[in-house]
C-alpha cells in the first residue's frame, strides 16, 4: 500500500480536523464530521481542464464519497 493511503487511513479513522485543510463537502467520507475541515493529513488537488483558469476547474483528488450520505459500500478512489 501506497504511503499516502496510510495516511489517508490512519486520519480517516480518528475523525480528527485538520485546521490547515477547510472542506465543506460532508458527502465526503474524509470530512471530521463535527466541523467544516478534512480529516485528511495532506489532500491531492488537480484539474479536469488542460488549462485551469476558474475556481470551478479544479478539484479535490482526494474525495472518497461517504457511503451514509451516497449509499454505496465502495468508496475508494484510484488517484
Amino acid at each position: 500500500m501506497e504511503k499516502r493511503n496510510q495516511n489517508e487511513k490512519t486520519a480517516m479513522s480518528g475523525r480528527e480536523p485538520n485546521r490547515a485543510i477547510a472542506c465543506t463537502v460532508s458527502e465526503c467520507a474524509h470530512h471530521a464530521k463535527s466541523c467544516d475541515f478534512c480529516a485528511l493529513d495532506r489532500i491531492r488537488v488537480g484539474t479536469h481542464e488542460p488549462h485551469p483558469t476558474e475556481t470551478r476547474c479544479v478539484d479535490c483528488e482526494s474525495f472518497a464519497c461517504d457511503p451514509a450520505s451516497c449509499g454505496r459500500t465502495d468508496t475508494t478512489r484510484e488517484i
